[in-house]
Formats: C-alpha cells, structure tokens, sequence
C-alpha cells in the first residue's frame, strides 16, 4: 500500500482575509484601553507595599517579587507609552486628509 498524500495548498491559492482575533483577556484589554498612567501606579501599590513589608525568611522572596512587579508595571506603562502615540499618529494622520 502507498501511503496517504496530504493536499498542501498551493501558495497561489487566494486566502480569506484575516479577521481580528477575539481577546483573550477582554477585561485586561479593556483596562489597557481606557488606563492611565496613574491608574497603573494605583493598580500595582497595594501588591508593591505588601510584598514590602514582608518580614523573616520570606522578605528575600519579596523583594524578587517586587522586582517581578516593577517590571510588569514598566512593560504596561510602556505600552500605554505606545497607545498614547498611536492615537497621536491617528489624530495627526486625521489632520492631513
């Protein structure tokens, strides 16, 4: 017996147009979209001073998860950094038409 032979589609095949993909996270991408830079600040205190203020063998461990947390924070900011001129690049862009 021959084995089966898949169908590969050919590259010249016309595609359906990629449609967005649904979030994964809709209450983060919410949050993302509507978010400030304060609002980051308050979101992450709490975590930051109770991890802070842990004390014995366990204030080892929070002091690597209070790193962990400052770089979460820094990647959000950063990408509101990115939303900020993205909307700014739309708006300008908007102008020109």
């Amino acid at each position: 017996m021959s084995p089966k032979k898949s169908k590969d589609p050919s590259p010249s095949a016309p595609s359906a147009p990629a449609s967005v993909p649904e979030p994964l996270y809709p209450n983060i991408e919410a949050f993302i979209e509507t978010a400030s830079n304060e609002d980051i600040e308050n979101l992450y205190a709490p975590l930051k001073d109770s991890l802070a203020a842990l004390k014995g063998p366990r204030a080892e461990n929070g002091k690597k998860a209070v790193k962990g947390v400052e770089q979460a924070q820094a990647l959000l900011l950063h990408l509101l950094e990115i939303r900020e001129k993205i909307e700014a690049e739309r708006k300008s862009a908007g102008k020109r038409k």
